[in-house]
Formats: C-alpha cells, structure tokens, sequence
C-alpha cells in the first residue's frame, strides 16, 4: 500500500477525527479545536470512513494549474533573450515579446523565468546583484552559510548636511515653463561613440528634442531647439549643464574661437528669443534629464541594433521618427492636460537666422575674410563691396548653412573666393548663368558685433549666458 503524507495541517485534521471516531467524544469541541463548522466535522466523519488518512490529502496535490505554461514555452523565452534580445532589461523586453513576438507574459513570469536560468537584468540593484551573487556562490559551493561574519555594531549618524543631499522638489506647474537638456555620449550605434543631444519638459516629462551628432556641440543643440521651436514654440527657460564652459576655458586662448564656446552662442540665441538660461554643475538639481540619458542608454541603444541602424542618419530618422513618440506615449504624461506658457512659434525664416553662429573677423588686405580655411567676399546685390583692411565684421552662418556678414550695420553675403577661375576667359566661353537673388535679411535683426563681444565678454567673467 502507497504511503500517504500528508501537510501539518492535514495531520492535525486526520489525528483529531480518527480520535473522535475511534474513541468517541464531542463533535462541538472538535470543531472549535479545528476552527471548522460541525457540519464540517460530519463531511470529515464521512470521508475518514470511506477513505481513511488518504481521504485528508487536498485535491489539488500534485496537479497543475489550467494557467500552466509548458516548458518548452519557457525555454523558448530564454533562447530568443540569449539571442535576439539580449542586453535588454526585462520591462523592455517584456513589451517586445508583446509587440514583436505577439507572446503576452506577465513580468513577473519574465522575471522568475530568466533570474533561475541564471540571468540577471543589466537593471538590477546593487542589492540584488549582490544576493545573486551569492546564491551562486553557494549553488557552486565555494561559500557555506556557516562563514558568517563577525557582528560588529556601529552607530551611524544618518543626518545630512543640506548643501551635501539633494532633496526631492516640487515639478513646474506649466508644461514650457523648464525643459532641462544634456548630452550623453555612449556607444549608442556602430563601433564609435556618439553624442545623444537630449530635451525634456519637466512639468509633463514629455521629450521635446533629440539629436544624435559626433561630439556634444552647438550644431546637436541647435537641431534640438528647431524641433523645440519648430513642434511647440519658445519654451520660458531652459536647465542645462555648464560644463561646455569649462571645455572652451581650459583651451589654449590662441586655439579658441567662438564656435567652440557653445554656451555663449548659445545663450546668445536664447536672449534674442526671450529664453532664460541657467546652468548648473550639479547633475541631482536636474535629475529628470540624467534617469532620461539612462532610461534612452537602455533602452535605444538595443533597438538601434535590433533595426540594424550604424550610421547617424538612420539613427537620427529612427530617433525622432519612431523611438521620440512611442517614448512620449509610454512614459510622458498628456500635455494638453497641462496649461502651457509656450509661446508662439516664430516663422521658419526667423528661426534659420536666429539659430546662427556668430564669429567675428576681420577684412585683410585683399578685401577677403578668411573663414574655415576659405576665402570669402561682401557681395551686395551681386556687386562686390570692397573695405578699408582690419575692418570687424561679423560672419553669420544661418541654420540652413547660408553665409552672411555685418560690416558697419550692413548685411552683406559672402561669395567664395575660389583659388583658381572655374573657367579660362582666354581659352574657354564662359558660361552665363543667371544666379538667383538670395533674401538678406534687415538689419533690425540682432547681429550687432559690439553686443555679441559685450555677450561673450560677460559670459568669460560673470558665467552669464542669456
């Protein structure tokens, strides 16, 4: 005859009817011993009759529940993880099975299933890390639970000093009202590390801006703010970091130029749009943009490699196009819901020669300005303007990558200096070609040399951008 085992609980249960039954006694007191009713008591009078001790095993014992998914199944999971999708966190990975896969399983079965075929998700604690550490120490047997470690007991004084923690704040009311910005460089795509460009709205979390470029630069903040200006308008500030400064300071003072001072001329930018600008050097004062940087590194980067994307054109493309809006429908909140002290959006027009880079030069003595190894010349109406030598002028490189200078509160364009003819007057007809009039703005635009170096002089000695 099979031997029957059964629970603490089951045991209790058989000991107290087979007494009863065997030796008599008082059906009330059994039921209150076993917190059941009598008429329970009578069911169990019945079943120890009939069955005996195996009649006290539950039911269920040994079955598996409706809901059970075959092995098999979760073998399967684990291949396409080791596979596929591999470096992925499970929360991740979980809603590409659903998207992809067209497998819905619950996290917590991701995560029972991956953690006991030993692996771990590139998210997990440091606690977490450390306690399956363990458990694999101890499965491999090079530690034993009879090491414990000496009881030693410390008082700590877990109070802070304020200017040493970092608070937890209240988020702006409006959606504009802070968009906080940096750049991260990872190994987002290809075998070369590039600059993500990032933007995101404080009060909503919403991503407002994203650009992939080489090295964090003034073009990557600049794509960011077109997508700011072009989708929602001028925001009222923005929070960044300051650590550009310091990279254009520390430089030797015969290598700067004003193209490397990102946060001037940027600054500059956000003055002439009515944005305040405040820089910070701590990363916790703004948290939101650096849990971003991590969230996008997790996240974006496996995507990129899955959709097989290694150059930044197609990075950019699948950025803004594809991961930007299914990120914002994930985890930002509506931001109609919100009252926004975005204004309105300035014409495309405005906003190419308002996203400009401002250098000064000097005209030499050939009437050319050397600019990026190239000579250029005033041109007015397709006449060339000539200047008196060591005359300043302003170069303007527009967003679109137009060329325009100020010299003496006059916009001019600059035609290159090519350094040999294109075609011989001598031994070639040269072909006439009508040239189409390009639009040179008005000078009631900003371009005032004396007000971008009184720009760049307070930005040097007082770390004032805007």
């Amino acid at each position: 005859m099979r031997k029957v085992e059964l629970r603490m609980n089951e045991q209790r249960k058989y000991e107290e009817i087979k007494n009863l039954v065997d030796h008599g006694g008082n059906k009330k007191r059994v039921s209150l011993k076993l917190g059941l009713s009598v008429r329970q008591v009578n069911r169990l009078i019945t079943i120890y009759k009939e069955k005996g001790k195996s009649g006290f095993v539950h039911g269920n014992r040994g079955k598996c529940p409706a809901k059970t998914l075959d092995k098999s199944f979760s073998e399967n999971i684990i291949l396409l993880y080791n596979t596929k999708y591999q470096d992925f966190n499970f929360k991740h990975f979980m809603e590409y099975l659903e998207e992809e896969e067209k497998i819905k399983v619950s996290y917590d079965f991701i995560y029972k299933t991956l953690t006991k075929a030993g692996i771990l998700s590139p998210k997990a604690r440091k606690r977490t890390k450390k306690e399956f550490k363990k458990q694999q120490l101890l499965k491999e047997k090079k530690i034993n639970l009879a090491m414990a470690k000496d009881q030693i007991e410390t008082i700590i004084n877990h109070e802070l000093a304020l200017e040493d923690s970092h608070p937890r704040g209240e988020k702006p009311k409006y959606f504009g009202e802070v968009i906080e910005q940096d750049g991260s460089i990872h190994l987002w795509f290809g075998d070369k590390k590039n600059c993500l460009h990032l933007a995101i709205d404080k009060a909503t979390c919403t991503i407002v801006g994203a650009y992939f470029d080489k090295e964090e630069t003034l073009n990557g903040y600049y794509h960011v703010l077109f997508q700011i200006l072009t989708n929602y308008g001028i925001p009222y500030s923005f929070l960044t970091d300051n650590r550009t400064v310091f990279n254009y300071l520390s430089l030797n003072p015969d290598k700067r130029t004003s193209e490397k001072d990102v946060l001037t001329q940027y600054g500059y930018t956000c003055k002439q749009l009515g944005i305040e600008l405040k820089t910070t050097s701590v990363s916790q004062a703004k948290g939101l943009i650096e849990r971003t940087n991590g969230t996008f590194q997790g996240r974006l980067v496996n995507e990129l490699k899955l959709n097989g994307i290694t150059t930044m054109e197609e990075a950019n493309k699948y950025l803004i196009k594809t991961f930007v809006p299914k990120f914002n429908k994930k985890f930002a909140m509506d931001y109609s819901k919100f009252s926004s002290v975005f204004e309105p959006s300035p014409s495309l027009e405005k906003i190419n020669y308002t996203l400009a880079v401002l250098t000064p030069r000097k005209i030499d003595n050939g009437n050319a300005i050397k600019y990026k190894n190239k000579y250029y010349q005033p041109y007015l109406n397709d006449e060339l303007k000539c200047f008196i030598p060591k005359t300043e002028c302003l170069v303007i490189k527009a967003f679109n990558g137009d060329l325009l200078v100020t010299i003496d509160n006059k916009v001019f364009r600059l035609k290159e200096l090519n350094r040999n003819e294109r075609f011989s007057k001598n031994f070639e007809q040269v072909p006439t070609t009508k040239e189409k009039n390009k639009y040179i703005p008005p000078m009631s635009h900003p371009w005032k040399l004396a007000s971008f170096k009184k720009q760049l002089e307070k930005a040097h000695t007082n770390h004032v951008y805007a």
